[in-house]
């Protein structure tokens, strides 16, 4: 009976134990799965320790930090091929504006002053040299008044100008005291005269043009009202007068009114001038003023100062005949009418026109209206001696082409091509995307390279603009930048000048229109990708690497296998650079190449680099 009892008992507790077991197993298992949800404590410790972690901005141009360095494995290749300098005579070399080539080309409507590029087996294959002393330019807007001499040696304006106050020299700097032929006394008194006429101080004129700029005072001094102005002269016998523009921090392109269209869009400018720019706007049947009318916007204006106005004061000054200027003043008068321009004012030495905002309020007489279908279709496109039409409008008040907001609020406002559906792909979604994209990207960049933003780097050059999101993203008056539309990309120059603005057209595979050291920070996004089955390489990054100044930047943008390809051919151009992972991680494969250009000048192996 004992020993039944105790086996009886003995069954009760196996249940039991096993129970026990069980349940301590599954007590284990749900404190391991809680701990790892993120609720336990040790996730807590984590959360903390990233709390307290200090994601600070280095602000030196050595390229640690935030992104990864992207290591790429690939088969052993040979070294990088390594650019020696050019002879010194090349320091200001112009590929596309040389004045020995210049010089085979008829001289019929500046003909040889137009652009003119090697063909490729005459392209130097060579790094344009600075020339000795070289000294980085004076930070905005001391560089308006003051240009460092060893950079641009030359001192001819200083004695040809010298009573129209362009430019004085004074021990080892330029000093531009702001003057012009026109405006001997200063371009601040010039432009408050304007300005009581044209509305420049309230937004309404953002994009301003200067045919014939000289040292660019005029665009100088309009930045002050927050006019950005584009100013282009040829180079010619007024020897460096585009580069005394960019080393002073202000927009200009060498280039000149001659057989070809001006590279600019349709509508793009809110007021244009020329200042005694000598261009002969009766010649050809008007043609000149008729291009000057196509990138005029509907409502904008046109400035004349210098011959012929003024005539019975100056003809005898002119050396010419009172028939001779009276007849030139009358013919500007009937181009004008047949442009719809009104004359607005005319006191002293200056004349100002308004173009009229539509053809409906336009009462001119039979005119030869332009057929071509796409009149921002302009590279190397030859002018012809007719009207651009205005786009069509509903009523007599609205603004051909549609009407834009003051500056700022232009900035980001949906430009008319969009919201007209004119750009394919592109609509007022996209575009806000677009310009979200582009604030995010800058952040990005001004963590790698804290300089970006700042007055170090004034001339901003954009290869492939896009939208403008980028030019956007940077707007401050610290920094201007020249927008490139690529003649092979999608036509977008004419919603960056709605948004206020300013760029041009450009085919990457030959030189661009400025002087060599003009720039000193570059973008590029997708350039390489774009024109990789186009022309080589190389030949665009010794383009780039002529128009940077000495210690200038650079940040590239692309595929990675494409910028594999240009982190070994900067490897011999002395550039120091580093291929850094894209904002949204590793894996995906568009990433950022970022590069410094050493300093050295030539004639020496003087160089910012260690292994010289």
């Amino acid at each position: 009976m004992m020993g039944s009892k105790h086996n009886s008992s003995g069954n009760r507790t196996r249940p039991l134990s096993i129970f026990v077991i069980i349940g301590l197993c599954c007590f284990f298992y749900l404190l391991g799965a809680w701990q790892k949800s993120g609720f336990g404590k040790g996730d807590g410790i984590a959360l903390e320790i990233t709390r307290q972690t200090d994601c600070s901005i280095f602000m030196d141009l050595n390229f640690e930090a935030h992104h990864n360095v992207v290591e790429i494995i690939q088969p052993y290749t040979p070294k990088a091929k390594v650019f020696k300098p050019c002879d010194i005579r090349y320091r200001d070399y112009t590929p596309c504006q040389e004045q020995d080539r210049a010089m085979k080309f008829p001289r019929e409507n500046m003909i040889y002053r137009e652009r003119h590029c090697p063909p490729d087996d005459e392209k130097l294959h060579c790094l344009i040299p600075a020339p000795k002393g070289y000294a980085t330019p004076f930070p905005w807007p001391k560089s308006r008044d003051y240009a460092h001499y060893a950079n641009v040696p030359y001192k001819s304006l200083t004695v040809e100008k010298a009573v129209q106050n362009w430019v004085q020299f004074q021990g080892d700097v330029f000093k531009f005291p702001g003057g012009g032929t026109m405006f001997p006394q200063g371009a601040d008194a010039y432009i408050d005269e304007l300005a009581s006429v044209i509305p420049i101080a309230d937004g309404s004129v953002r994009t301003a043009l200067d045919t014939g700029c000289g040292v660019a005072s005029w665009g100088a001094y309009l930045l002050k009202k927050n006019v950005l102005a584009m100013s282009f002269a040829p180079r010619d016998n007024h020897e460096a007068q585009v580069q005394f523009a960019l080393e002073r921090g202000v927009p200009a392109v060498i280039g000149v009114l001659g057989s070809i269209h001006l590279p600019y869009p349709s509508r793009a400018f809110d007021m244009a001038q020329c200042s005694r720019c000598l261009i002969p706007w009766t010649a050809n049947d008007g043609m000149y003023l008729m291009e000057v009318d196509r990138v005029l916007r509907p409502g904008g204006y046109w400035i004349l100062s210098g011959p012929p106005i003024n005539w019975k004061t100056y003809y005898q000054t002119w050396k010419r005949s009172k028939e001779d200027v009276m007849a030139e003043q009358r013919k500007i008068e009937e181009l004008a009418e047949l442009l719809c321009w009104e004359k607005k004012y005319e006191k002293g030495d200056i004349a100002i026109w308004r173009k009229k905002v539509n053809a409906k309020s336009c009462r001119r007489k039979s005119a030869n209206i332009c057929e071509s279908m796409d009149a921002d279709d302009v590279w190397y496109k030859k002018m012809d001696t007719c009207i651009t039409p205005f786009p069509e409008v509903t009523s007599a008040d609205e603004v051909a082409g549609g009407e834009l907001k003051k500056f700022p609020a232009r900035l980001f406002a949906v430009p008319p091509r969009i919201a007209k559906g004119s750009i394919e792909g592109v609509t007022t979604e996209s575009y806000q995307e677009d310009n979200k994209l582009w604030r995010k990207r800058l952040d990005v960049y001004k963590r790698i390279n804290g300089l970006i933003g700042t007055t170090r780097y004034r001339n901003v050059m954009e290869m492939n603009a896009g939208l403008g999101g980028f030019a956007a993203a940077l707007e401050s008056r610290k920094s201007w930048v020249m927008n490139v539309v690529p003649t092979i990309a999608k036509d977008t120059l004419g919603v960056i000048y709605e948004r206020g603005l300013i760029g041009i057209y450009h085919n990457w595979c030959e030189g661009f229109s400025t002087y060599p050291r003009t720039y000193d920070l570059i973008h590029a996004s997708g350039v390489f990708s774009l024109y990789q089955n186009t022309c080589q390489l190389e030949d665009i990054l010794l383009e780039m690497d002529r128009i940077l100044r000495p210690e200038g930047s650079v940040i590239l943008r692309d595929e990675v296998d494409v910028l594999n390809k240009v982190k070994k051919i900067a490897g011999g151009m002395r550039w120091n650079t580093k291929l850094i992972d894209h904002e949204d991680g590793p894996l995906v494969p568009e990433k950022i190449l970022v590069a410094f250009k050493q300093y050295w000048v030539g004639g020496s192996g003087n160089s910012t680099s260690n292994d010289e």
